[in-house]
């Protein structure tokens, strides 16, 4: 877990997660990410290189794109 939270921190460091960290919901905690990134093909990549994906520890991740307007 060290290390997925070393690899977030990271992310926030280069602007790509805008914010991230843990839901303490009572019916178990869960993490929350926000990111900026060109489309969902980099969100994939992200995710894919994560170190809890990369050990196979269980984790899976929803993406829901956020409308935007120009």
């Amino acid at each position: 877990m060290g290390d997925h939270g070393g690899y977030w921190k990271t992310l926030a460091d280069r602007g790509v997660a805008v914010i991230f960290g843990p839901v303490m919901d009572p019916k178990g905690a869960w993490g929350l990410g926000l990111l900026e990134a060109k489309d969902e093909s980099e969100i994939r990549s992200l995710l894919a290189n994560d170190p809890v994906t990369k050990a196979n520890a269980g984790f899976r991740y929803e993406i829901a794109p956020m409308a935007q307007s120009n």
